[in-house]
């Protein structure tokens, strides 16, 4: 009866909304507003947001705080870390006052919790008293959702705006962290807070110089006020400079010393599922992300369109659902004009129609089926296809799960990880090398368990 009500109310509808403001409060109730008792960082944004909590946890734990997290991929609390198995960037309000409160608990002084537009929207942080904001970026994201652009970024900037309505910490001032570069900039910096702090690749109060972009990481300058280091990231892309100037300007905020930055973003080793690169022996490169959206998929593939000596293969979907359809063809001619072979597949397809879906990104290709262009729903032969066409000093990108751990299809939620079907093709199967004019036989043997 209750599945049949929702189905009938709109998502944005007044009277949902008002549902899950009155969970968002009765959560906090319940829990006895357990934020209040530590120094919450919220990290909002369309990408990155995963990175920069899981960088600035680092940070913080390298200065010697205890500290909890939540992320779309895992969960900390103090020394215990582990999985996010939902599915949500954010939590039910239940699920999440309960966690915070098993922080406090634990004695974690420091929070960051990853934020999305649906969590702001759908009243799941509601009660929780923010001292830090951040945003990473905006790009074109959940717009069916939430009604177009305007209201995506004004569900973003509701964070940034909370922030200097909600009581004050003793000796905890509201801060506000902000990507310079970012087009949407001026519209965050609107936002009134007792201190404002940048970042960018020009200027700001952190920002970076000398950038050397290799295929395993970076090396660049980190300025701060009257200071500068040199840092070596050993995550790629250009992209992550920006995660790591998000999490320093945090770390910055709260009057960390550089050392300890620059300690914690080298030994980072990147996130689960975020430009994942597996190593089983074989003769190309394997890369597992989590781009699911025009901007990441974009970013991913012209970073690794530079570094593959070989042909780029690139293999993705996306989600169903009525989620976000108009992204569809654009993602495909994103693909289109980076990858020399293109395999279309399920991503998460929920009930609705998993060829539907596919055939929505093909519009966006110019090339024909057959002609480096293959449509398969089955993930599992999609992947397959792509590890045996294969060879040496080419790259193949997986693309839209990265280290989820269940696999949406109808209304079952099926056991899947992109990264060990990889190593199980690679570890049991004879792959077929096709060859003009001949077929051979290779053996491709995975030398990790």
């Amino acid at each position: 009866m209750l599945n049949k009500l929702k189905s009938l109310i709109s998502d944005t509808n007044p009277l949902r909304l008002f549902y899950h403001q009155a969970k968002g409060a009765l959560a906090a109730l319940i829990y006895g507003f357990p934020a209040g008792r530590m120094h919450v960082i919220g990290v909002t944004g369309t990408k990155g947001k995963t990175t920069t909590v899981n960088l600035t946890a680092a940070i913080l734990e390298e200065a010697g705080y205890k500290v909890g997290m939540a992320s779309t991929i895992n969960f900390q609390i103090g020394d215990t870390k582990w999985s996010n198995l939902t599915k949500q960037t954010t939590m039910s309000p239940f699920v999440l006052q309960k966690m915070l409160r098993q922080m406090v608990k634990e004695g974690c002084t420091h929070c960051i919790l990853e934020v999305s537009s649906h969590a702001i929207t759908q009243s799941r942080v509601l009660g929780i008293n923010f001292d830090t904001a951040v945003i990473t970026n905006i790009s074109e994201d959940h717009l069916e959702y939430h009604g177009g652009f305007q209201m995506y970024l004004q569900a973003k900037g509701s964070l940034f705006q909370r922030l200097n309505r909600s009581r004050r910490k003793p000796n905890i001032p509201k801060v506000s962290v902000l990507n310079a570069d970012d087009s949407n900039f001026e519209f965050f910096n609107q936002y009134i807070v007792d201190r404002k702090y940048t970042y960018s690749f020009k200027q700001g109060t952190c920002y970076a110089t000398d950038i050397n972009l290799t295929g395993h990481g970076s090396k660049f300058m980190l300025h701060i006020p009257n200071n500068q280091i040199e840092i070596g990231l050993n995550i790629p892309g250009e992209f992550n400079i920006y995660n790591a100037l998000a999490a320093a300007t945090v770390a910055l905020s709260l009057n960390i010393n550089l050392t300890f930055i620059k300690k914690a973003l080298e030994k980072a080793q990147g996130v689960p599922g975020r430009q994942e690169s597996l190593d089983c022996g074989q003769p190309y490169t394997i890369i597992v992300d989590y781009a699911h959206s025009p901007d990441s998929l974009e970013k991913l593939l012209e970073l690794y369109k530079k570094l593959t000596e070989g042909r780029l293969f690139v293999v993705f979907g996306a989600t169903g659902g009525g989620r976000d359809k108009a992204k569809r063809p654009k993602m495909g001619e994103i693909a289109d004009r980076f990858a020399d072979y293109i395999i279309l597949t399920n991503d998460d397809p929920y009930e609705e129609d998993e060829w539907g879906i596919i055939d929505m990104i093909a519009e966006g290709i110019k090339r024909n089926e057959g002609d480096r262009l293959w449509k398969i729903p089955h993930r599992y032969e999609a992947i397959r296809l792509a590890l045996t066409l294969a060879k040496k000093g080419d790259t193949v990108v997986i693309a839209g799960k990265g280290c989820e751990e269940v696999q949406i299809i109808g209304t079952e939620r099926i056991p899947w990880d992109d990264r060990k079907v990889v190593r199980e093709l690679l570890s049991r199967e004879i792959l077929i090398e096709i060859e003009p004019g001949k077929v051979v036989a290779k053996e491709n043997v995975c030398l990790e368990g």
